[in-house]
């Protein structure tokens, strides 16, 4: 029976041996790239840890520095990324945004929506007065996620649809916790339900991050007591998140 070929050495040192062989000039130039300090003006902006990053993020940029088309959108742009990655998966007929503020994250879901050819955004928020982010493929349901008549409302525009909820609504663990279980019903096996800034519960209460009895607590009581949902740690892939543990994917 023949061999199995060896695979060829594809290591650090392997290729490194091998440059300094083939070509010792670009050799050294690569060994004085090592040794070279970062420039000045970089190295202040990526010296800090990952924590002052994001709180720099959350004080300096989020709600005022960052917008899609032109409308202000409250989001980390990097989970931004992930949701389109998920919407390309999974092609929701709908998408239950709760918590709009200016609009600019919904026109984005409704944007996705429009690349991948269908589904609707439905945008829950107990005021809409500043909101901007008008598209055709958005409908609005103004009022408490909570109460009987905007729920009866979602039903109504859901039609028996399901895929995505996101929830950037009210972060207490009581409510999110609610909005969990009420909601659930409308992700689709396969989908997401996305509790966003699970994160203030990891900083400091006052830090300008963190707060106490924030979402957190909710999703990990949530996915101990439905067991057709469980947190799905591969969104959190880019590292820069503000929803720890907040990609619930539904498994059955």
């Amino acid at each position: 029976m023949p061999g199995t070929p060896n695979k060829p050495d594809n290591s650090w040192l392997s290729r490194n041996s091998k440059l300094l062989k083939e070509n010792p000039q670009l050799f050294l130039q690569k060994v004085g790239s090592w040794l070279k300090p970062m420039r000045k003006d970089y190295r202040r902006r990526w010296g800090p840890g990952l924590r002052r990053w994001l709180l720099q993020y959350q004080t300096e940029i989020v709600f005022n520095k960052v917008s899609w088309m032109g409308v202000t959108a409250r989001k980390m742009v990097l989970d931004a990324w992930v949701y389109q990655q998920i919407i390309y998966e999974i092609r929701p007929e709908i998408i239950i945004e709760i918590g709009n503020a200016e609009g600019g994250s919904t026109k984005y879901l409704a944007n996705m929506l429009d690349l991948v050819g269908g589904g609707e955004v439905i945008g829950v928020d107990i005021d809409h007065s500043i909101f901007k982010g008008h598209h055709p493929r958005t409908s609005l349901v103004t009022g408490d996620s909570l109460a009987p008549e905007t729920l009866a409302r979602v039903d109504e525009l859901a039609s028996g649809r399901t895929g995505l909820v996101i929830h950037d609504g009210d972060h207490s663990r009581e409510h999110v916790l609610a909005d969990l279980r009420a909601y659930a019903k409308f992700v689709s096996v396969g989908g997401y339900f996305i509790v966003e800034d699970t994160i203030i519960d990891l900083f400091r209460a006052g830090d300008g991050l963190g707060s106490v009895n924030g979402p957190l607590g909710a999703v990990e009581q949530f996915v101990r007591e439905d067991p057709r949902f469980r947190i799905d740690p591969s969104c959190e892939k880019f590292v820069l998140t503000f929803n720890p543990h907040g990609y619930l994917k539904r498994i059955a």
